[in-house]
């Protein structure tokens, strides 16, 4: 072989194998990436989702659709339990909340985070009481002294789901006040505060997102939030108050803190790249005003995490619901 022949072909090799590696460094989806919501529509982990679905489509951040499907049987086992068997699949997703440790812990179910892939934080969800603006409830002391003297049983809490971070803040919040709720679950956080709305519950702690809209229609009243401190948006919402003004349900008389998870987790066995492709798609969502506007109007707490930063957070995480959900009562060897 004549050497310009040679310099040819050794080149020509070269370009291959690098593009070969380069190929397999840049890990991309090839078919349609399924979005699994372990909720019910309406609520704050579907709207986030289907926020996030908006914003990759708009801004053309993935070659491949993002397709939202929600599986809220089982507490939401239905969606951890389809992720967990799809070991080795980089094109399922699944956004998280609390269940990720309330659903194992309470119903038994063959499942731990543990069995997934750990990709983001997101953010933190606020939880916030709320009451129909129609009741004359105007603080939570307004709301305890009512709660007190209605007789036990009476007072009706309304929550996403049973056995769930709304039923431990609702035991919570009895064993604080010494009082007896009767708590109604529903699917999910939309549901939930329609029901408020229409009087057939007394109160909810739903997250901001779930009755923003409710709050600046005049229909329901924000009293507190769980949070060791106000949340930060100053914009008014409703009756020129902002997410800032809803004191803290501590500085209420009322001493609990409650914050919720809205991170990912990818099903078993996914490589190195595949994660850094889904870390690196969230933090170009997180990028853009449509996102921001999101956190804003959610009242969110938007920390981020990924790596061992977030898989530290989720190990100390079970270990807090394991003890909350002790203390309630609401563990599965407990029945």
């Amino acid at each position: 072989m004549k050497p310009s022949v040679l310099s040819v072909a050794l080149a020509a090799i070269a370009m291959s194998c690098a593009s070969s590696t380069a190929s397999r460094a840049a890990w991309e989806p090839v078919r349609p990436v399924e979005f699994i919501v372990p909720a019910g529509t309406g609520g704050g982990a579907d709207q986030m989702a289907r926020t996030i679905q908006g914003i990759v489509t708009k801004h053309n951040l993935m070659k491949q659709p993002m397709v939202v499907i929600n599986k809220a049987g089982g507490a939401g086992g239905e969606g951890f339990l389809d992720v967990k068997t799809s070991s080795g699949n980089p094109h399922k997703i699944i956004i998280t909340l609390s269940n990720l440790f309330t659903t194992p812990l309470a119903t038994g179910i063959p499942f731990n985070w543990k069995d997934l892939t750990p990709v983001a934080m997101l953010a933190l969800d606020e939880f916030v009481l709320w009451v129909n603006a129609e009741k004359p409830y105007n603080s939570v002391k307004d709301y305890v002294d009512a709660a007190k003297k209605a007789p036990s049983g009476s007072f009706k809490m309304g929550g996403t789901g049973s056995k769930q971070e709304d039923q431990i803040i609702t035991v919570g919040i009895e064993k604080a006040i010494d009082a007896k709720f009767t708590y109604i679950p529903y699917k999910g956080g939309g549901e939930v505060a329609v029901q408020l709305v229409g009087n057939h519950v007394d109160s909810t702690v739903n997250n901001p997102i779930e009755a923003v809209a409710q709050w600046r229609g005049g229909k329901l009243r924000p009293l507190c939030v769980f949070d060791a401190q106000p949340m930060a948006y100053d914009e008014p919402i409703a009756d020129g108050k902002a997410w800032k003004d809803i004191p803290t349900c501590k500085s209420q008389g009322l001493a609990m803190e409650y914050l919720m998870l809205r991170g990912i987790f990818m099903s078993p066995k996914a490589t190195k790249d595949q994660i850094e492709y889904y870390v690196e798609l969230f933090k170009k969502v997180r990028a853009t005003p449509e996102w921001q506007d999101f956190m804003k109007s959610g009242a969110f707490n938007t920390t981020f995490l990924a790596g061992p930063d977030y898989a530290k957070w989720i190990e100390a995480e079970e270990k807090r619901h394991e003890g909350l959900m002790k203390e309630a009562g609401f563990l599965a060897s407990a029945n």
